[in-house]
């Protein structure tokens, strides 16, 4: 794990135009209720069963709804060898997102 973002730095490099890929690792009703937009869902205890799903990513912003589990999916990810780049996560979680969320459901 490389550290954590907050939620002005995440919304700075979405704006930009790296190659990052936020993962959201709430349930998947949870994630459909609101998400950061662009982000994937990839659930905590499905995580260590499909890290693969990551293979090549340049940058892994990983999201939860306080921080804490995002930190945990961080270092999985980054015990993985797949990931090339930095494996950060949102400090703040959710609770601290001042963006846009976008929901799957209505």
């Amino acid at each position: 794990m490389d550290g954590e973002l907050s939620a002005a730095e995440l919304r700075d490099l979405l704006e930009s135009d790296s190659d990052v890929r936020v993962v959201d690792v709430r349930s998947p009703d949870t994630f459909e209720r609101g998400h950061i937009p662009g982000s994937e869902n990839l659930p905590l205890p499905r995580l260590t069963g499909e890290v693969d799903a990551l293979d090549g990513a340049e940058r892994v912003v990983t999201v939860c709804p306080h921080g804490q589990a995002s930190i945990q999916a961080a270092r999985l990810i980054a015990a993985y060898e797949g990931v090339e780049g930095p494996i950060e996560s949102l400090a703040c979680g959710l609770e601290g997102w001042d963006g846009e969320l976008e929901a799957s459901v209505d």
